[in-house]
């Protein structure tokens, strides 16, 4: 049994990093959220310690280590500016740190963390669960095993409608979020560079705060991407069945159906991680290089090779 501590109880994500820990039959000694609204908690480690205050977290943390109970991990689902830090802080208290996407915002802040990774002797793992299901895995042999000169033609398309209280949040300041293209494509675009190789070229048609898109040439892909907040742009088919949100992407014409096992990724990428075999550093790289491209590129507008979404604005 492993030892763990949670940064980041009260968001949208914990839950799933909670019921990862218990599934997979480890501990948690403590978690921290400036928020005390986490009742959940109750549901999976009712015994464990919660903390508002980042300080007091810290000290709890050093005095279990100084009594003999070494915490062997920290889950980490803090806003995405914060994870740089909550990542030192784990290696600096001899934990191994397990961190939601992206790893960091910029390009710049990803080598230093492998410093300290190897000043403390401990690891740094990131959340890349698409690379675990079992569709995307299948996709990824089929084009290994391929012709070697094909190039697909794609297009995704992810729609994930939220309200009001987006904006108000951190989730909607692009200076802690990153942005649409990073808060919630980061893990798409992680997946289409690992199965299609590296970026050619990264254009920018489209960003606003509540809808995103461009083009991505890739070693073996042209990707048209399409990515948006607003529920008008949910297809009206999806929306009569009471459903709020809607992802698609097809390769050459041929959808690729993913939509199901979603919620048990978090458990399987737990599960790789105790295995020893979870994603690091490198493997975060390319994915962070891209949203930061989108995030700082001009768009062009309607130009060139663009999703179709776009010509419904």
């Amino acid at each position: 049994m492993k030892n763990f501590a949670l940064i980041g109880v009260g968001g949208f994500i914990a839950v799933r990093h909670l019921k990862a820990i218990k599934e997979t039959g480890n501990k948690l000694l403590a978690s921290l959220d400036p928020c005390d609204s986490v009742g959940i908690i109750d549901s999976y480690f009712p015994d464990s310690h919660f903390f508002v205050e980042y300080e007091r977290f810290d000290r709890h943390i050093d005095k279990l280590r100084r009594n003999g109970t070494k915490t062997d991990y920290v889950s980490i689902c803090s806003p995405n500016y914060l994870h740089d830090s909550h990542i030192r802080f784990a290696l600096r208290a001899g934990a191994n740190a397990i961190c939601e996407k992206p790893l960091v915002l910029n390009p710049w802040n990803v080598d230093p963390l492998g410093e300290i990774e190897k000043e403390s002797g401990k690891k740094i793992y990131n959340i890349l669960q698409l690379r675990l299901h079992p569709t995307i895995i299948e996709l990824k042999n089929k084009i290994e095993q391929g012709p070697k000169d094909k190039i697909y033609d794609i297009e995704l398309t992810y729609i994930t409608s939220r309200g009001k209280w987006y904006y108000i949040s951190w989730k909607g300041d692009i200076h802690k979020s990153g942005g649409i293209a990073t808060n919630i494509g980061v893990h798409f675009f992680d997946m289409l560079s690992w199965i299609f190789g590296p970026v050619k070229q990264n254009i920018v048609h489209l960003m606003e705060p509540d809808k995103a898109s461009g083009y991505l040439d890739l070693e073996k892909a042209r990707v048209k991407w399409y990515l948006s907040l607003d529920y008008n742009d949910v297809p009206e088919e999806i929306r009569n069945k009471g459903q709020r949100t809607y992802r698609s992407i097809t390769i050459n014409n041929e959808e690729i159906e993913f939509s199901e096992g979603f919620t048990d990724l978090h458990t399987s990428s737990y599960k790789h991680i105790l295995d020893g075999k979870g994603f690091g550093i490198n493997d975060s790289k390319a994915a962070i290089d891209i949203v930061y491209h989108i995030r700082n590129n001009t768009p062009i507008g309607l130009k060139g090779e663009y999703h179709p979404m776009c010509k419904k604005l």
